[in-house]
Formats: structure tokens, C-alpha cells, sequence
């Protein structure tokens, strides 16, 4: 597995107000999975294609719902799209939703 992105504190945490959301490229299972400690937190499946990438599914763990865990992994993965060149198919709707409101990634979705 690939870290993709730096760590950072997940806002809002009511776990732990020092624990860290860590994402991480899982290319083996065609996901990006957060991290919460040593603790998996949530993942976003996607597809990989030659010169794009398809993000299909964002799921949180419960107990970690509102936590900014989904909004790492769609900043974790749209970093490491934009670091590998790759153009960004948002099928979740979770994906879509972010992106409207973080409009410096707007640049990376296909048309």
C-alpha cells in the first residue's frame, strides 16, 4: 500500500481529539482506505482506467461518521490524481458533493 497523502487531523473527531486521518492507495483491492490510528476507518473504491480514474463508492465506518473521514479519503484520492497526471470520473455521490464544494479540484474531472 501507497500513502497518498500527509496526515492530518480529522475535524470534528470525537474519537480522539489527537488521532489522525491517514489515506492510503490500496491498488490491490481498487481503493483508498483512511485510517484512523491502526484502525480502518473507511474506503473509496474506483476504477482504474488508462488515463483516468473512476471513483465509484465512499463508505465511513459508523463510528466514525462525521468525523471528516470521507472528506480525506475524496481529498486523498483527487491529490494523488492529480500528483499521477489522471483526469477524475465522480460516479459516488458522496465524490460529486465534495467537489462542489472544494472547486480547486473542478480542474481534474473528465468531460
Amino acid at each position: 500500500m501507497k500513502t497518498t497523502t500527509s496526515e492530518s487531523t480529522a475535524p470534528g473527531d470525537r474519537h480522539a481529539s489527537s488521532r489522525q486521518v491517514r489515506v492510503v492507495d490500496n491498488p490491490d483491492a481498487s481503493r483508498y482506505e483512511a485510517y484512523v490510528g491502526e484502525r480502518l476507518a473507511g474506503s473509496l473504491v474506483y476504477r482504474m482506467q488508462p488515463s483516468h480514474i473512476v471513483l465509484v463508492h465512499t463508505e465511513v465506518d459508523e463510528e466514525f461518521e462525521g468525523a471528516g473521514v470521507g472528506s480525506r479519503l475524496a481529498a486523498g484520492a483527487l491529490d494523488d490524481a492529480r500528483a499521477r497526471g489522471l483526469s477524475v470520473s465522480p460516479l459516488c455521490p458522496f465524490v460529486v458533493s465534495y467537489l462542489e464544494r472544494h472547486p480547486e479540484y473542478r480542474d481534474l474531472v473528465s468531460t
